[in-house]
């Protein structure tokens, strides 16, 4: 009798498609496991898609004395963007000195200050930010990117954005990544592998029963219902990951994540270089501006503690909003006003909950959490484990997989070892300084593209961009053109690749084309879309 999803036993099954979701089942689909992963809405909705938009160590948790954290992310660095040349790139990050700049009242290191050095009065020095950037270039190796160099602001470039106070600044690499494609592009790994994705399904409840999982799963759309059954089960549920533990799975735990809220503003371009200012307050926080989609600037993030209810919508407050427009106008030569945002963002972060006194403070480091019974005699728990995933940042997110699928080794004989460092994700087979060749490449094959659509699909698709584009022989033969480049050729590619079904799908996570299209134009890509699930339009 043929095997269908009714009778199937899953290997390993996931909750979540976020970053951790989705890179733990590329990993265990890749070592030969079948795998099954449920997201109630788009891949990457809430937390994965509401990043900075950065491959980085974590400078600042220096101050925390988390250096195992910042070591291991500086390592992953260059090994993503091997893996994913067409999604992130290096970036350089100016780093303007005062030395009216101050730690946080209650970092480790500032702690340590005032008791040695108590005339500095919280104040950061000099030979301590430059202590921290040579471990900073050092802890991780590099490859792709240079180190630290000092810059003199009167007379550099990047000083002229800057107000005239700043004389000097350092300048050191970290990486930019588009967070929700990395989400979106592992997804489309792990199903090529042969993964089951399921977008738009709700896990109404999973229980032990005669040693497996068994799974309730809803279509949000349609509102039918279907049980799976998994020999494991993984919950990378973010923000959820408590309510899955207690609501879903039913589950004790003392563990819990703290639910803290980063918010951001894009505004027009405010300098013309394309390199990122790393800007640190009077008040112990620190922010980025970064330049964004060409002709913005991102700025962000705050930390604020978003309560315990993860359906609570993140919004960026107006006093949020006025906070980073009033941080960045203390470092730019312009003042930064809310009449220069065009667009805001704000996600969760689900934290470990440590018992930090700020959310500033909250760990950033992963915990997994493997719940599978008693012992037996072979070391084994006695049930179908569950493995729970508190945390974790998008730089680590390769390595959390890895990890997860250690804890969870002893449950599944002969399993393969690590494999996907190095193996490139769909459309990042060239190499990292290949983007110029590659634009240049598509730019002959399809000489109607402008140079920004152009940069954009590389930006995007890598390899796959004449994927994309097909062989259309002009700008009409990619069909409806909707707005911002985007064309209907596009569309199709990520409703039938990319799991896209919304035009929010496609024009703030997909793509930041949003940004570029009317309300009215984007009001008539969801109507195109919604009628081509629908199969009224033309194949």
């Amino acid at each position: 009798m043929a095997e269908t999803q009714e009778t199937k036993i899953h290997d390993l099954f996931v909750i979540g498609g976020g970053i951790n979701g989705t890179g733990i089942a590329r990993d265990a689909q890749g070592r030969g496991l079948s795998v099954a992963l449920a997201e109630m809405g788009d891949l990457a909705g809430a937390t994965s898609s509401k990043s900075t938009k950065l491959f980085h160590g974590g400078l600042r948790y220096l101050e925390f004395f988390e250096v195992g954290l910042v070591k291991k992310a500086l390592v992953e660095r260059e090994t993503l963007l091997e893996a994913m040349p067409h999604i992130s790139w290096p970036m350089r990050f100016v780093l303007p000195y005062s030395p009216d700049m101050r730690f946080e009242g209650d970092t480790p290191t500032s702690k340590l200050l005032n008791t040695v050095m108590p005339w500095m009065k919280g104040r950061r020095p000099a030979w301590l930010i430059r202590l921290g950037l040579f471990m900073y270039d050092n802890l991780g190796g590099r490859k792709y990117l240079p180190g630290t160099k000092t810059l003199d602001l009167t007379t550099a470039p990047e000083g002229k954005p800057i107000s005239d106070r700043f004389k000097k600044a350092y300048e050191y690499s970290d990486c930019w990544v588009e967070d929700s494609r990395l989400v979106t592009l592992n997804a489309r790994d792990a199903e090529e592998r042969g993964a089951r994705i399921m977008t738009r399904t709700k896990v109404l409840s999973a229980e032990r029963r005669d040693g497996l999982w068994e799974i309730t799963l809803e279509d949000i759309e349609t509102g039918a219902q279907e049980t799976v059954r998994a020999r494991g089960l993984v919950n990378a549920g973010g923000p959820w990951v408590e309510n899955v533990v207690k609501n879903t799975v039913r589950m004790n735990s003392s563990e819990g994540v703290r639910l803290v809220r980063g918010s951001h503003i894009v505004t027009r371009k405010l300098y013309d270089h394309g390199k990122c200012y790393f800007f640190q307050g009077e008040d112990g926080r620190i922010i980025f501006a970064i330049p964004y989609e060409t002709d913005f600037t991102l700025i962000g993030t705050t930390d604020k503690d978003h309560g315990h209810d993860p359906s609570v919508k993140p919004e960026c407050t107006p006093e949020e909003a006025q906070y980073l427009c009033d941080f960045a106008s203390n470092y730019f030569e312009k003042p930064v006003t809310r009449d220069d945002i065009v667009w805001t963002y704000s996600g969760v972060r689900p934290l470990y909950d440590d018992g930090a006194k700020s959310a500033t403070a909250a760990t950033r480091d992963y915990v997994l959490s493997l719940d599978a019974g008693p012992a037996t005699d072979g070391g084994r728990g006695s049930e179908p484990p569950l493995l729970n995933v508190f945390g974790g940042k998008i730089t680590t997110y390769r390595k959390l997989a890895e990890q997860a699928i250690a804890k969870l080794k002893p449950f599944y004989a002969n399993l393969p070892g690590d494999w996907t460092a190095g193996i490139p994700l769909p459309g990042g087979d060239f190499p990292v300084d290949g983007v110029a060749k590659l634009t240049a490449d598509l730019k002959k094959a399809y000489p109607f593209l402008g140079d920004y659509h152009a940069a954009r699909l590389i930006r995007a698709y890598g390899t796959e961009a004449k994927l994309v584009c097909g062989d259309a022989t002009s700008m009409d033969g990619l069909g409806r053109a909707f707005g911002g480049t985007l064309t209907e050729a596009e569309v199709r590619w990520l409703m039938e690749h990319e799991y896209a079904r919304t035009a929010e799908d496609v024009v703030w996570r997909r793509t930041k084309l949003g940004l570029r299209m009317s309300d009215d134009e984007i009001a008539a890509l969801d109507d195109w879309m919604r009628d081509a699930r629908a199969g009224r339009q033309a194949a």
